[in-house]
């Protein structure tokens, strides 16, 4: 087919209310005043091809023209190089749907996220190198509590994702913060669903802004890794709903997705990917969802069930899979009427998509620009834990000894799909002489030394997910120590540590430090402090570590988590005071790790002695197992809170350079019944320009049913304030927020009575609250699907 491109008119495609626009159409040459492509060379307009045509109009008539085994081809795809087909024209992408060339229907390229685009950086035959931007990991981002910052780095995500050629991003992923060992927790925002869902959301926005789209992922529960093939969630219908669900209905009911991908495991005895009620009763008939629904890669058992159940793409296809779907059509055990609803999700979102439109993609992404945008973003989201006697910032004459095997080799992110193959890392030493700062020349000789030596050491990564051990912690000499805290005026110690997917966390080693780290902190901390000098740890982590043990024994403890390329200098930043921390924590910093409610059930229980592997690369063994949700609606701060179970630092806590004060406290109902407007004045009392962030949490004293002693229900960051400046937010409350799910009335309601609203710097730091109250019980909205569990889950519950 000769084809032309040329600039006409732009075509706004509306998709569930994600505008797209298409710049640029590609014509035939016979055609060319149309504005449509003649894709199967027939010489004339038909329906599917002409971008005036509504969308529905469009993809009912590509159905038409399908053989049955087209049909199944396109809704299972390609991917991991296991058979030939599809678009090969992004090496390292995840997948794609098949193309249809009879018809000029274009692969649709998926490839992962969530901390930026996975592509192979390098090509045969191609000297070019096609890194992608290495952005902080979603925990570092929803630290922040700036969703128009996020959406930022969304909008840097999407920029990549189309100049490299991709359709659909496999991000962002958001499920819960269950557990402290989850070995996922990095891709993940938070342990409370309204946090998730606005900042999953503003991702979601910022990606779609150029025209392509994003996933949504693992629906749902996904929350462990260990056997996560054959792992079934036990959990109880309300924590299902305002904890699971909660999060994934916020980010689409705020920014419409273009896929949602379903998770592994099962819940409730039924896999995720081939649950008729969750896919099509809760996303589509209460939730309103108009994208497409794609499996996890292998995911299910089941694929004639997956396609009843509405999960309309089948990651990545295999052979044996389309054939079991197209004989179960033809022998109706599957309705080819089921197959064409599959298909027409998918269709819908073809038809507005780069690849569609012949986007010529450029290759040549503004990675400079989203550099900086990741510098930042990590920086916005590092939390400032301890400062004693102001031991940070440090002056730009500042001697510094640098510790820890980290200091010299930062962890962007985790391992597995959620990496990314960036053109550099900033280590805190990089980050140091970048800034102009001295570094001790000899400690660091010492530690370049030895960390060659060990690396030499470690096995080659078998597979992606692969994660190689990390190297023993290297034991300063006391002499060394000594000579070291005279010649500088502060030392650093940097601890990291890294996790991945398929494979969960441990508690000795990792959640508790090792003993090499212990005696570090005990070894510097006791030479520095001797002469009087200071001591920093920074926390290069992807995941909650305890911190109760040793956190006296240092001056200041900086958390930047995991923040992407540029973390070294977005680290520096902050401890230079070029930028005034202003991160929060997401989640909450247990004692010990016994203190967390899912410490005695996580990360499940075997129900049976047999070995597992995955289907088709059998590379993932496990068991079936079973996990037990005994905390219920208890989850993180609501639990520790409630239960007040002593905590290490609580949920949203975070430090400043500067302090603070709210006052003028107003809440006003609006019109709509359970809905209010919160206004507030904040004013910077300290000495340094900084941000604030406002949290509002709601108590339900007099609740008919269990409720925790507070939930987030709003938040807010103020713009950048002088000192002795001030400024009023507001934050809009609707009654969804104030609204608990009851169970036997089989809806969402804002009971009657009193609401207190507490606004504070942290859940457990609240400076103003008010009651309000509701004269009647409002009806929030009706549900439809019944997720009761055959036996209930035994939760614990307040005495």
């Amino acid at each position: 087919m000769k084809k032309y491109s040329y600039l006409t008119k732009k075509i706004a495609t509306c998709l569930g209310g994600v505008v797209v626009m298409s710049a640029a159409v590609s014509v035939s040459a016979s055609t060319k005043d149309t504005g449509y492509v003649d894709r199967n060379n027939n010489g004339k307009m038909d329906r599917y091809e002409d971008p005036l045509q509504p969308l529905d109009t469009r993809v009912d008539d590509i159905i038409e023209r399908l053989s049955l085994t087209q049909k199944v081809s396109l809704v299972t795809g390609t991917g991991f190089n296991l058979e030939i087909g599809g678009s090969e024209k992004v090496p390292g992408a995840a997948g794609s749907t098949p193309e249809i060339p009879e018809l000029g229907i274009p692969a649709l390229v998926l490839a992962d996220g969530p901390a930026g685009l996975r592509i192979e950086p390098k090509r045969k035959g191609d000297d070019k190198a096609y890194y992608a931007t290495a952005f902080p990991i979603a925990t570092v981002l929803a630290s922040t509590w700036n969703s128009e910052l996020v959406e930022e780095v969304g909008k840097a995500m999407g920029e990549e994702v189309k100049e490299y050629g991709v359709d659909l991003f496999l991000a962002p992923g958001m499920n819960i913060h269950y557990n402290p060992l989850g070995g996922r927790n990095f891709e993940y925002y938070s342990e409370d669903p309204l946090l998730s869902g606005v900042m999953a959301a503003s991702i979601v926005n910022g990606v779609q802004s150029y025209g392509v789209g994003a996933t949504i992922k693992h629906f749902v529960a996904n929350n462990a890794e260990t056997s996560r093939m054959w792992l079934d969630a036990h959990l109880n219908e309300r924590a299902f709903r305002e904890i699971y669900l909660r999060g994934f209905e916020i980010a689409i009911k705020q920014s419409m997705p273009w896929a949602i991908m379903t998770s592994y495991n099962k819940v409730n005895g039924v896999y995720t990917s081939q649950d008729f009620a969750l896919l099509k009763t809760v996303l589509r008939d209460e939730w309103g969802y108009d994208g497409f629904v794609m499996t996890d890669w292998f995911a299910g058992d089941d694929v004639v069930a997956q396609m009843r159940a509405g999960n309309d793409l089948i990651m990545p296809g295999m052979p044996d899979q389309r054939e079991a779907i197209e004989k179960a059509v033809s022998s109706g055990e599957l309705s080819e009427d089921i197959l064409d609803r599959n298909l027409s999700n998918i269709l819908k979102i073809l038809l507005t998509s780069p690849v569609w439109s012949d986007y010529q993609y450029s290759n040549q992404p503004d990675l400079k620009a989203h550099a900086q945008t990741a510098r930042q973003a990590a920086a916005e989201g590092v939390v400032l834990l301890k400062n004693n006697d102001d031991a940070l910032p440090i002056s730009s004459d500042t001697k510094i000894a640098a510790f820890g095997n980290t200091s010299y080799d930062f962890i962007a992110g985790g391992t597995g799909s959620g990496d990314v193959n960036e053109a550099y890392t900033v280590s805190l030493v990089e980050g140091l002489e970048n800034g102009q700062l001295a570094v001790d020349d000899k400690v660091k000789s010492v530690y370049v030394r030895y960390l060659k030596s060990e690396k030499a050491k470690l096995p080659e990564k078998k597979n992606l997910f692969d994660l190689l051990p990390p190297i023993p912690e290297l034991s300063p000499d006391k002499k060394q120590l000594s000579q070291s805290a005279k010649n500088n005026d502060i030392a650093i110690i940097t601890l990291g540590r890294n996790s991945g997917e398929f494979f969960d966390r441990k508690v000795e080693g990792d959640f508790d430090l090792t003993a090499a780290e212990q005696q570090l902190i005990t070894d510097v901390s006791d030479a520095f402090h001797k002469v009087g000098k200071k001591v920093v740890v920074i926390l290069n982590i992807g995941n909650v570590i305890e911190t109760a043990s040793w956190k006296d024994k240092v001056d200041a403890i900086v958390l930047p988590w995991q923040g992407g390329q540029e973390a070294g200098n977005a680290v520096v930043d902050i401890i230079s005071g070029k930028t005034n921390p202003s991160g929060r924590l997401v989640t909450t910093f247990p004692v010990k790790y016994v203190d967390n409610p899912s410490s005695e059930s996580f990360p499940g229980t075997p129900i049976s002695d047999e070995t597992l592997k995955d289907p088709y690369l059998g590379i993932f063994v496990g068991k079936h197992s079973q996990l037990e949700y005994n905390n219920g609606i208890y989850v993180g701060y609501r639990y520790y809170d409630t239960f007040e179970v002593p905590i290490s630092y609580e949920f949203g806590y975070g430090l400043s350079y500067s302090d603070f004060a709210y006052s003028d406290l107003k809440i006003n109902p609006s019109q709509d019944e359970g809905d209010y407007t919160v206004s507030l004045t904040v004013k910077n009392t300290g000495r340094k320009t900084g941000k604030e962030v406002v949290q509002l949490y709601v108590k339900k004293p007099d609740s008919k049913v269990e409720t925790p002693s507070k939930e987030l229900a709003g938040f807010v960051k103020t713009s950048l304030l002088l000192p002795g400046e001030s400024e009023s937010v507001s934050l809009k409350i609707e009654a969804e927020n104030l609204a608990s799910f009851i169970k036997n009335k089989r809806a969402w309601i804002v009971q009657p009575g009193q609401y207190k609203f507490m606004l504070g710097a942290s859940s457990h730091d609240i400076r103003l609250q008010k009651v309000i109250y509701v004269k009647s019980e409002i009806l929030e909205r009706e549900i439809i699907a019944n997720f009761a569990p055959a036996t209930p889950v035994d939760e614990i519950k307040r005495e």
